[in-house]
């Protein structure tokens, strides 16, 4: 895949602000449940390059290979505390909006797990990264994770 443009020389201020506010928001929750989520949308949303870094970030910090390679299944899955999963249904809930589908169940198991302000951050984080697909997608980004951290530390700074 060739990029259609490089949305940080297009755009460095917004970019700078956007990536700055993801950091924020991610920064806000367990690292554990935001890779879960940020793995978990990427997947529903296609995008090869957010599944890429996330998953790659992931295992960086300590997630395991069988949660990863599970995530699409994870209903299924026995690896995935009750709090996750209420995260993830949520995750679910959001990114599908346009489907139809009733959220009312997800809201209840995220009631049950998560405080209200948590509530509002993870749905902030369920916002951004669904934001950072659009961008890779549309764009047709696909970026090193290696390169993507070095970006993301000099835009941060």
């Amino acid at each position: 895949m060739t990029a259609k443009l490089d949305p940080i020389a297009a755009a460095p201020e917004q970019m700078k602000t956007w990536l700055r506010t993801s950091m924020a928001i991610a920064g806000s929750l367990d690292p554990t449940l935001v890779a879960l989520v940020e793995i978990r949308a990427s997947q529903i949303n296609g995008c090869a390059n957010c599944i890429n870094l996330h998953a790659t970030q992931a295992r960086e910090k300590g997630e395991t290979e069988q949660r990863v390679y599970l995530l699409s299944a994870w209903r299924e899955a026995p690896c995935y505390t009750d709090r996750e999963r209420a995260a993830l249904g949520w995750t679910e809930a959001l990114t599908r909006m346009s489907e139809g589908h009733t959220r009312e169940a997800a809201y209840e198991a995220l009631k049950a797990h998560f405080t209200e302000e948590e509530q509002v951050k993870l749905t902030l984080m369920i916002n951004i990264i669904n934001g950072w697909n659009r961008i890779a997608v549309g764009f047709g980004v696909f970026a090193d994770p290696a390169s993507v951290k070095a970006s993301a530390k000099a835009m941060a700074a």
